[in-house]
């Protein structure tokens, strides 16, 4: 059985002046603090593969943030962008708008808080952590495919999937406090394999420098 890495690197600070929920919504772009990101993160793996890791198969979600998050780290270890729909941002009935109290304790919103823990107001935790999770082992197979045993595979996606997909990973409950997720900007959440099971879950910030004062959106 082949031992395999896939990394899934949430995307840098976005540009977002009006603070909306930006969700699936087109041309949101990355940040120059977010841009400064994604080279820091191309940095780490470049450091990782200065070290002997195998980076061979670089994955991205189609929404914009997330290819320009890619696209240092594509530069670094020469590889081509795959773009996968099934790594894309979470659907979310608040999509576009500024997400805070006021707006909330609308009348209209009140049928979507009916189960918090599906959620209601948007994709279930389940249908993403299982389609993520179809990329994360298309990805690793496609990895064992070119480099064999140790290779690494990065997907480039949003904290809420990516969240979700760890907890899976680790055999917990789907549902959470979105404030608890330990999925910082261009942070990676490195899930390690031994054949088709998952053996240990990693986690590092690459970016933990420019953290501080980063935009904090809520997430979906």
């Amino acid at each position: 059985m082949s031992r395999a890495t896939v990394h899934l690197l949430r995307h840098g600070e976005v540009f977002n002046p009006k603070g909306v929920l930006y969700g699936r919504l087109p041309e949101f772009h990355l940040s120059d603090r977010g841009t400064a990101m994604a080279v820091l993160a191309a940095e780490y793996f470049s450091q990782q593969a200065v070290g002997g890791a195998k980076l061979v198969h670089l994955v991205a979600s189609p929404l914009t943030r997330a290819q320009e998050t890619a696209t240092p780290t594509a530069a670094a270890l020469g590889l081509d962008i795959a773009t996968d729909a099934r790594v894309i941002e979470a659907e979310n009935h608040f999509e576009g708008m500024r997400v805070n109290r006021s707006e909330l304790l609308r009348p209209r919103h009140w049928r979507y808080f009916v189960n918090p823990l599906r959620p209601s107001w948007g994709e279930p935790y389940k249908s993403q952590a299982a389609r993520v999770m179809e990329a994360v082992g298309d990805a690793r197979r496609r990895a064992v495919d070119i480099a064999g045993d140790g290779a690494e595979a990065i997907i480039v996606s949003h904290q809420l999937p990516i969240w979700v997909t760890r907890l899976e990973a680790e055999g917990r409950k789907l549902w959470h406090d979105p404030r608890k997720r330990e999925c910082t900007l261009a942070s990676v959440t490195s899930l390690e394999f031994d054949g088709d099971a998952i053996v240990s879950v990693r986690y590092s910030e690459p970016a933990a420098s420019l953290l501080p004062g980063a935009a904090a959106t809520p997430g979906a």
